[in-house]
């Protein structure tokens, strides 16, 4: 494990921005190389921020074991950083200021964002952060980022000087997690059982919890529930060693959960998952990304009226509100992070990201480890 880097703020002016920089690059199917490149040039209305943390996600790596996307590109986009130049008319944000950015803003004017599926609209598709070497695709595993004008407008957050890089770059897969518990409409003193804590199924349930629910968490590796724990789940089952579905509906009369949280890549937990969900019962999918075909009982969805509802991607109007809740601190997020690595050794990072060990949790890549006072 990588001790976590004593970190210092930023302070350096425009002119000691370089011409190129270290990049994790990938060039196809598990083909990640570092490499120097060029540091992206910004136009008006931009920003170019220099990168201090950027989260590992899960979506990264199917991008890169699948090899879905055209080659080269720069990957990563849970990203905290500081702005050391901007685009003419920019007046928002001055160079120094630290901030989170999100990748994906969408129009807010389409079929899609006027009902609110903000994720399917075709401006949220494109990525509006680069690291300037291929395609944009965030570019959070790289030194510096170029922010495109709609981002800038609606998708960069201050961060107060209160709270860490690490802390902030948690904004964007919390808003996320807030969206798909948003979508499940808990009630108070419903029983929710979220299947796979890694750090998205633990902020999942974190969340849930927030809304009054009781929570039963599971895992294969009981190190994650340990983990849980910690942060006041304490009601778990340890997939290895007993039969979830069996034992949440003896924690339920026999009846099942109201709601069952899917936080896990893969298809094989959905037909359990939706076993475990009571009748009338919600089942959500939330890291369900690559697509596939899977087998399920059509009768539990019809004759059970068992409900199966999927989560993707961030909304633009929680952006307010999952700030104040991780500024706030009431959860440590930056207390995810097992694993810490320089942006030299990230190709070891994302090797350990792709294999994660029972006491792997979130994993940051962080080029500002090197920053100087």
């Amino acid at each position: 494990m990588s001790v976590p880097p004593k970190v210092l703020p930023y302070r350096g002016a425009l002119e000691r921005i370089p011409e190129t920089m270290l990049a994790a690059i990938y060039y196809g199917q598990n083909q990640m190389r570092l490499e120097r490149v060029p540091v992206p040039k910004i136009g008006a209305g931009e920003l170019l921020v220099r990168i201090h943390t950027c989260g590992i996600c899960g979506t990264d790596l199917k991008k890169i074991s699948t090899g879905s996307h055209s080659a080269p590109r720069v990957f990563g986009h849970e990203m905290a950083g500081v702005v050391v130049a901007r685009g003419a008319g920019v007046t928002k944000f001055a160079e120094g200021d630290r901030v989170m950015v999100f990748h994906h803003i969408p129009c807010g004017t389409c079929y899609y964002c006027q009902r609110k599926v903000f994720s399917q609209c075709d401006v949220y598709k494109k990525v509006g952060t680069t690291a300037g070497f291929g395609e944009a695709s965030g570019g959070g595993f790289s030194e510096f980022i170029r922010v495109m004008d709609w981002i800038v407008e609606k998708g960069v957050i201050r961060i107060p000087d209160s709270v860490s890089f690490e802390q902030a770059s948690f904004m964007e897969p919390v808003n996320t997690v807030w969206k798909g518990i948003d979508a499940l409409a808990l009630q108070k003193d419903e029983t929710v059982l979220v299947m796979g804590q890694g750090p998205i199924g633990l902020m999942l349930a974190r969340l849930a919890q927030r809304k009054g629910v009781q929570v039963i968490t599971s895992d294969l590796f009981p190190e994650r529930l340990t983990i849980g724990s910690r942060y006041g789940l304490n009601e778990s089952l340890a997939a290895g060693e007993v039969d979830v579905v069996r034992a949440v509906r003896e924690w339920t009369e026999g009846r099942g959960a109201d709601a069952v949280i899917v936080a896990v890549g893969g298809s094989g937990l959905i037909r359990p998952a939706l076993d475990a969900a009571r009748f009338g019962g919600r089942v959500l999918l939330f890291a369900q990304t690559v697509r596939g075909e899977v087998v399920i009982d059509p009768a539990s969805i019809c004759v059970d009226e068992k409900t199966l509802l999927g989560s993707y991607s961030a909304s633009v109007e929680l952006n307010d509100e999952v700030a104040r809740f991780v500024f706030s601190g009431e959860m440590d997020l930056a207390g995810l992070f097992s694993h810490r690595f320089p942006l030299e050794e990230s190709l070891a990072a994302l090797e350990l990201a792709a294999r994660p060990q029972p006491d792997t949790m979130k994993i940051a890549i962080q080029p500002g480890s090197t920053w100087e006072g």
